[in-house]
């Protein structure tokens, strides 16, 4: 069913009110992708976010949604339906804070496109420019303090990054000169290599997404490579003087990228402003279950460094982390740890091929699937010792929905118990009463609980199975963290793109994180891996000495660090 309604509907996402963190993928009201609307091909999906600050409010503006999402923090998310019909169809979206005014372009590559303008974005009312823009993929536009505007595009395995000047006094209208900034050079950067992890020699990467920001007089055009539904999708930079550059490539790129964990992905991204002036980047993180345009968005924060290097902390980048609301936290993470990974698990009930064991394995491409979506199915985790729980994540999955477009009124209700014995149950979050859309929902656990035993009882939701890719567990076990991993070896390739990393497994570990960077003060760029002693990394850059860390994990805590080891010493 296709859902068009032109007034101003709100419905707050994202969690309780009052919750000090966030968790990837943030839980925003994904709207039905109502493009590819064939049986069995229904499938949620938000990407390619552009967020912008506004009369201290954000908004952000995301891939055929609809509409656009409404905060106050960057933490809590209204979904706001314009008034005029403008965002239905709008790819890969850019937006601009200008004086008074919020600015905003769609992409499209095959026809005419106008510039959108609000005073009042809140209340969904825009006006719009004559359409004076055409064929632009992955529009991004940027006004610099001189007044002088600019948009860049780019969404190619053949054409660069380009640019134009736009005139104001002109309604926008284009430069006839299309500056030609820069493009992949997969030979020599092994992140914008295509596939999964960067393996296909056969298709070129994409260059795509680009996004400005600019900082301390330096302009940094952020863009996306190889492809959206890798788990390689990162985002890289050029840092130049002037908006049109000259730029030069970022050593530590790609600065945006998270290849491990529950969820993968970090590119196509926009940065912006944030409470407390701490940056924070927003970008598309891979599901990849039903099509390959099917996506989440997460929120990662940003530094520059006294180099002027730009990096996203990335590290544990799927679970809690301090909201962009807390002061003083700059977004770190929080150091719950994962309690029900590869934990004994049950269920009421479990369908062939999509067995309750998918609930705990850290991945959101596998999922469990009930016989019915009633009241009376549940799912049970032994966290195998009592541990102290702060929060939980429900990953909701969408098999077979067979819904299209914003969908009024979907809801999600259930509540999760906690149990030291098995026998006699406590309520650690209650969701019963929830008539919001919430399909990654986070909730943190006001007062802490000990239990054993997490108990999920379904109630209500708007899909007509009950499926679910992970229920994640976070908080503190009361055993001991693992030791240093050792024996620490890596190789780096002929091809200096690829290396190998190998470690010796520690007893009682969950993972790892390998860490990198272009020095051993700089080691931005981190891997979560589960269940293997060995790294190939395929993301290097050819004229770019590394130095790489590791350390292990488990539900009671982090090992300390091994001191970091240079990749290579001869690099010219």
């Amino acid at each position: 069913m296709y859902c068009f309604f032109f007034l101003c509907l709100s419905f707050t996402i994202m969690g309780q009110n009052g919750q000090q963190t966030y968790c990837n993928p943030i839980n925003l009201d994904y709207t039905y992708m109502i493009y590819n609307a064939h049986k069995n091909l229904s499938y949620r999906s938000g990407a390619d976010p552009a967020v912008v600050k506004f009369k201290d409010d954000y908004y952000m503006f995301v891939t055929r949604s609809m509409g656009y999402w409404h905060s106050k923090d960057l933490t809590n998310w209204t979904f706001i339906t314009p008034q005029q019909w403008y965002f239905q169809g709008s790819n890969a979206p850019a937006a601009f804070n200008y004086k008074d005014s919020v600015l905003y372009v769609a992409g499209d590559p095959s026809g005419a496109m106008s510039v959108l303008y609000s005073d009042s974005p809140e209340k969904g009312l825009w006006k719009a420019t004559p359409a004076i823009l055409t064929r632009l993929q992955d529009p991004a536009l940027f006004i610099d303090d001189d007044d002088q505007a600019y948009m860049y595009w780019g969404s190619s395995n053949k054409f660069p990054i380009r640019a134009k000047k736009l005139d104001k006094e002109k309604r926008f209208k284009p430069s006839e000169k299309v500056y030609e900034l820069f493009n992949l050079q997969p030979e020599k950067h092994g992140w914008e290599r295509f596939g999964e992890n960067h393996t296909d020699t056969i298709l070129g990467g994409y260059i795509e997404g680009p996004w400005m920001t600019k900082h301390k007089n330096k302009y940094y055009l952020q863009y996306a490579a190889p492809g959206t539904e890798f788990n390689v999708y990162g985002d890289g930079a050029y840092v130049g003087d002037s908006p049109l550059g000259p730029f030069t490539y970022a050593p530590n790129n790609p600065f945006s990228y998270k290849p491990g964990g529950f969820i993968n992905g970090a590119g196509h991204g926009s940065t912006v402003v944030g409470p407390g002036s701490v940056y924070w980047h927003f970008s598309s993180m891979a599901v990849n279950v039903n099509i390959g345009w099917e996506r989440r968005i997460g929120a990662f924060p940003t530094f520059f460094d006294d180099d002027g290097i730009m990096y996203c902390d990335t590290y544990f980048g799927d679970y809690p982390h301090y909201a962009p609301s807390v002061s003083d936290k700059e977004g770190s993470f929080r150091g719950w740890m994962l309690l029900s990974y590869k934990k004994p698990v049950k269920a009421s009930s479990e369908r062939e091929n999509y067995g309750v064991k998918n609930l705990v394995d850290e991945s959101i491409k596998t999922f469990w699937l009930a016989e019915s979506n009633t009241d009376d199915e549940w799912i049970e985790i032994d966290l195998a010792k009592p541990s102290l729980i702060h929060a939980v994540q429900v990953n909701y999955n969408d098999y077979e929905s067979d819904m299209y477009g914003k969908i009024p009124g979907l809801y999600h209700q259930y509540t999760i118990e906690g149990s030291l014995d098995g026998r006699k149950w406590s309520m650690l979050i209650d969701r019963s009463a929830n008539k919001k859309d919430t399909p990654n929902d986070y909730n943190e656990i006001k007062i802490p609980k000990k239990a054993r035993f997490v108990r999920f009882k379904n109630i209500h939701v708007p899909t007509p199975y009950l499926s679910i890719s992970g229920i994640r567990v976070f908080g503190k076990g009361n055993g001991k963290i693992p030791k240093v991993p050792k024996n620490l070896t890596v190789t780096r390739k002929k091809d200096k793109r690829d290396v190998k990393i190998i470690w010796d497994n520690v007893k009682g570990s969950q993972g790892y994180n390998v860490l990198w960077g272009i020095a051993p003060d700089k080691l931005y760029s981190s891997w979560l891996v589960y269940g293997e002693n060995s790294l190939e990394l395929k993301s290097l850059n050819t004229d770019q000495n590394y130095y790489v860390t590791i350390e292990a994990f488990n539900e009671n805590g982090i090992s300390e660090r091994l001191d970091p080891v240079s990749m290579e010493q001869d690099i010219k």
